[in-house]
This record gives C-alpha cells, sequence and structure tokens, in this order.
C-alpha cells in the first residue's frame, strides 16, 4: 500500500467527489497530521513557529469553527508507537472530528472564514491524510 500525504486534494475527481452529499448520517473525519519543522508561509512572511505550533492556531480557530456547522472536534492526541503494521514515517498527529454530514463539511471549509485560518494549517503541515468514516456500532 502507497501512502501519500497531501495538503490540499491535488485532482479534480477528489474535489467532485467531496460535493457529493456521501453517506447519510453524521461522519466521522480522522486527520493523521504530519507537520513541518519550521512553518513556512506560502506569502513568504518571515516566522519562528514551528510547523506544529502554526498548526495549534488553525485547530484552536477551526475547532470554533466547526462548531457554527454543527461538528465538533471528538479527539485529539499526539502519536506515540506504532502497535501494528509498517510505515517509513510515522505521523505526528491524530484529530477526528464529527460534522452532521459531508455537505456541512465541505460547506466549511469552502468558507471565508476557513480560508482565512487555512493559511496556518499550510504553513504548518507537511502532509496528512484526511479519512472520512461512518459509525458502524449499533444505534451510533
Amino acid at each position: 500500500m502507497d501512502v501519500t500525504n497531501e495538503v490540499m486534494p491535488t485532482t479534480q475527481d477528489r474535489i467532485q467527489q467531496m460535493m457529493e452529499p456521501g453517506p447519510e448520517g453524521p461522519i466521522f473525519m480522522v486527520n493523521l497530521l504530519k507537520f513541518k519543522e519550521q512553518a513556512e508561509y506560502e506569502d513568504g512572511r518571515q516566522t519562528d513557529l514551528t510547523g506544529r505550533q502554526a498548526y495549534e492556531i488553525y485547530g484552536r480557530g477551526v475547532s470554533k469553527l466547526i462548531t457554527e456547522y454543527g461538528g465538533e472536534v471528538t479527539f485529539a492526541g499526539d502519536v506515540t508507537f506504532l502497535a501494528l503494521g509498517q510505515v517509513d514515517d510515522l505521523w505526528d498527529e491524530v484529530a477526528i472530528a464529527k460534522y452532521p454530514s459531508r455537505v456541512e463539511l465541505f460547506e466549511m471549509s469552502t468558507s471565508d472564514a476557513w480560508r482565512e485560518l487555512s493559511v496556518h494549517r499550510a504553513a504548518g503541515l507537511a502532509g496528512q491524510l484526511n479519512i472520512e468514516t461512518v459509525s458502524s456500532l449499533i444505534g451510533g
């Protein structure tokens, strides 16, 4: 299995799929995050922030923004150990956000407020995987 971390979708097909309604009910986005050693802002501004620190600015803002779209951050934690499997470079953090549906996720991530915050996301991330999941628990 090949794995490619990305900061933004790189294919038109993926963007088109994100615009589709998706599964019924809430979705849980699993975010596997890899940070840059040093933050690098696309506008060239100088900073002493690490990638993690730049992403934390984004994270604090987006945690509030998610609630405006009916969602919530349900978990965030540092990756400390790979117990099973193999990967060349382990992710730094895992975050899980719950959204009422893919529609709200898409609306949030195309909003002006998200775009303003996302400069810190892009500055801090070396890449990530976003995995859409739905609960398979009975009644969940």
